[in-house]
């Protein structure tokens, strides 16, 4: 009796443990995360659709050309922009100064123009505005590193905040001087520790829209000090 007990208690024990191995392995077929090898289910990629969508908003600063010597050609003359909703007519014309390179007989000494404007300047030298325009406040002039998308401008919000911003110049008639019409209506710098040499914008907006652009460039402190008016004006053309 004992010895048929024991047959029949190793022959449920046998199936006992033959029935735990299957269910093993079916659980372990069944969960892809528990193979290396599973190729039916890969990872999701860290990239793919929000790569794409990432290049695609960088695409927008590609129209900036900072430094770019080859986008940006100085010729002197002003970009009108002629808008419906603005009159560029309140600003006929302009004289630039810059007190540390050029005489007053030369570079300096231009009369009022829309095609024959300074636009080379040091970092670090003070730049004078002298407008010639009917209004006497509303006129603003934003240094921005150049941009070759000037229609840019056409609809732009202007602000300090803009990654692009160097500085601003607000021009009013100074009419506290002895000989306003004589006097510059504003002036500005561009500080060698945190601007880089090369094109900036010069943009004027009357009443907060821009109505003309004018290409300058910027070179190190003391450099252009050593040139003649002659090579200025040369740098002007180049």
């Amino acid at each position: 009796m004992k010895k048929t007990l024991a047959i029949v208690l190793a022959f449920v024990l046998v199936l006992g443990l033959a029935a735990c191995g299957s269910s093993g392995s079916t659980s372990q077929s069944n969960n892809p995360s528990s193979s290396g090898n599973n190729s039916s289910n890969p990872p999701a990629s860290s990239t793919g659709d929000n790569q794409q969508s990432g290049n695609e908003s960088g695409a927008d600063n590609t129209s900036q050309s900072g430094n770019n010597a080859e986008a940006a050609k100085l010729t002197g003359k002003m970009n009108i922009i002629n808008l419906d909703d603005r009159d560029p007519s309140v600003l006929r014309g302009v004289a630039i100064k810059g007190l540390n390179a050029g005489g007053y007989d030369g570079i300096n000494g231009k009369e009022s123009s829309l095609t024959d404007v300074r636009c080379v300047f040091e970092l670090n030298e003070w730049v004078e505005f002298y407008p010639d325009t009917d209004a006497t406040y509303g006129l603003r002039v934003w240094i921005l590193k150049h941009r070759d998308d000037q229609e840019y401008y056409n609809t732009a919000k202007f602000s300090d905040l803009d990654p692009n911003f160097a500085n601003y110049c607000d021009l009013h008639y100074p009419e506290d001087e002895d000989n306003p019409d004589e006097w510059y209506w504003g002036s500005f710098y561009l500080h060698p520790e945190e601007c880089e040499p090369g094109y900036y914008d010069f943009v004027f907006t009357y009443e907060g829209k821009a109505i003309a652009t004018l290409l300058t460039r910027f070179y190190n402190e003391n450099e252009l000090t050593v040139k003649s008016d002659a090579e200025l004006e040369a740098l002007m053309h180049e």
